[in-house]
C-alpha cells in the first residue's frame, strides 16, 4: 500500500494548446478509495491514465510512495488496473485469468494458485474457476476482471468505470460489493467514473474535474453540504441543485421571485458587492406549503416524478420577469398534480455564488 500524490501534473495532447489535465494537486491517503468523477471531456481519465503510465507527463510529476514515477514504466510502477472493458481471455478458464499475469511475472505456481484461490475466495468466484468467460454473467466477468488485479497485490487499485457495462441493478449490488472489498483489502485505490451517484456512495473522498482543472477534493458529506463553486453545486446531487440568478441589491436579502430571501452579516456584504449572483438551494430544502406573502413564492405544477418513497415536483415560477423552473423534493404519494396552482417555502440552507462561480457564503 500507499499514498499517491500528483504535483502540478500536466497533460497537454499534441496539436492543441489546451490541457487535458491541468495542473492537477492532489494527495491521496495510504488505503484511500478515491473517486474521480466529472463529465465526458473532464480529463479524469487521462488523470488516470497519468498515474498509470500510459500517458505521457508534460508538467509536473506524480509520486507513489515516497517515489517518484512520473518517467517509470507502467510495468514498473506496482498498480494493477480494471477497465470498463473486461478484457478476458476467452480461451482461458477463470482460474487461468486470473494467474496469467502472475505467470508472466515468473511467480512459482504453487504461490499463483495460493493468491487465485484467496482472491476467488474474496469474490465469491470458488464455484466458476474452471469455467470460460463465455459461461459468466456480466457481473462475475467483472468480478474476475478485479480478481485479476487482486492476486497481483500492487501497492495501487485504478479503477476506469469498472461497473458501467453492468445493467442497474447488477451495478447497485456489484457497487455495495467493491465498497466492502476495498475496505477489506485496504488498498490505496483512485476510481473514475461519470456516475455522481456511484462517486457519493463509494469514495472516502470524491475529486470532481471539469476541463482538466480540479474543482473540489472532499469527502461526500462535505461536498454536497458546501460545494466549492457553482459547477460542482450542479454537478452534485441527483436531482440538481436549483440554481438561479438573483440580484445583489443592498445585501440585506435577495429576491427569487416575488420571495424574499433574507441575508445577514458578512454573507450580505458579500453578495451586496456585485450587481448579481447566483442563488443555490436543493430541492429537498424547499417545500410546497400554505401561501405567505414575500415569504413564499407562487407557482404551477408542470411534472410531478412519483418515485413511491418521495416525489420530486417540478414548478413553474415567475423570476425577473421570466419563467423558470425550480423542483421541490415532496412526501411519497403526494396529491398534488399537473398544473395545480401551489406555493414554496424556504426550509434549509442556500447557496451562493459570485460573478465567477466562486463560493460567496
Amino acid at each position: 500500500m500507499a499514498q499517491v500524490r500528483y504535483d502540478e501534473a500536466t497533460r497537454i495532447y499534441p496539436g492543441t494548446d489546451i490541457a487535458a489535465v491541468d495542473r492537477l494537486d492532489l494527495d491521496i491517503a495510504d488505503g484511500e478509495f478515491l473517486v474521480v468523477v466529472g463529465p465526458s471531456g473532464s480529463g479524469k481519465s487521462t488523470a488516470l491514465r497519468m498515474l498509470a503510465g500510459l500517458e505521457f507527463i508534460d508538467n509536473g510529476s506524480i509520486h507513489i510512495g515516497e517515489r517518484d514515477v512520473t518517467l517509470v514504466p507502467p510495468k514498473e510502477r506496482d498498480i494493477a488496473m480494471v477497465f470498463q472493458n473486461y478484457a478476458l481471455y476467452p480461451q482461458m478458464s477463470v482460474a487461468a485469468n486470473m494467474g496469467f499475469a502472475l505467470k508472466q511475472q515468473g511467480i512459482p505456481k504453487e504461490e499463483r494458485q495460493r493468491r487465485v484461490a484467496e482472491a476467488a475466495r474474496i469474490l465469491d468466484l470458488e464455484p466458476y474457476l474452471e469455467r470460460k468467460p463465455k459461461n459468466l454473467s456480466g457481473g462475475q466477468r467483472q468480478r474476475v476482471a478485479m480478481g485479476r488485479a487482486i492476486v497481483r497485490e500492487p501497492q495501487v487499485f485504478l479503477m476506469d468505470e469498472p461497473l458501467s457495462n453492468l445493467d442497474a441493478k447488477l451495478r447497485v449490488q456489484t457497487r455495495t460489493q467493491l465498497a466492502d472489498l476495498q475496505a477489506d483489502l485496504g488498498v490505496t485505490t483512485v476510481y473514475v467514473t461519470h456516475d455522481q451517484v456511484e462517486a457519493m456512495t463509494l469514495g472516502d473522498r470524491v475529486a470532481v474535474l471539469e476541463s482538466g482543472k480540479l474543482q473540489q477534493c472532499a469527502s461526500p458529506r462535505e461536498m454536497y453540504s458546501r460545494p466549492a463553486n457553482r459547477f460542482v453545486a450542479g454537478f452534485i446531487g441527483s436531482p440538481a441543485m436549483n440554481l438561479l440568478e438573483v440580484d445583489g441589491g443592498d445585501g440585506s436579502g435577495v429576491a427569487l421571485g416575488s420571495m424574499t430571501v433574507p441575508l445577514d452579516g458578512e454573507v450580505g456584504r458579500s453578495v451586496g458587492a456585485h450587481p448579481s449572483v447566483t442563488l443555490g438551494v436543493r430541492p429537498e430544502h424547499l417545500a410546497l406549503v400554505p401561501s405567505d406573502g414575500d415569504r413564499t413564492l407562487p407557482g404551477r405544477v408542470s411534472v410531478v416524478e412519483d418515485l413511491g418513497s418521495e416525489a420530486f415536483v417540478h414548478i413553474d415560477v415567475e423570476h425577473r420577469g421570466e419563467t423558470t423552473q425550480i423542483v421541490v423534493r415532496g412526501e411519497g404519494e403526494s396529491d398534488v398534480r399537473r398544473d395545480d396552482n401551489v406555493a414554496i417555502g424556504l426550509g434549509g440552507p442556500i447557496h451562493l455564488f459570485g460573478p465567477g462561480g466562486e463560493r460567496l457564503n
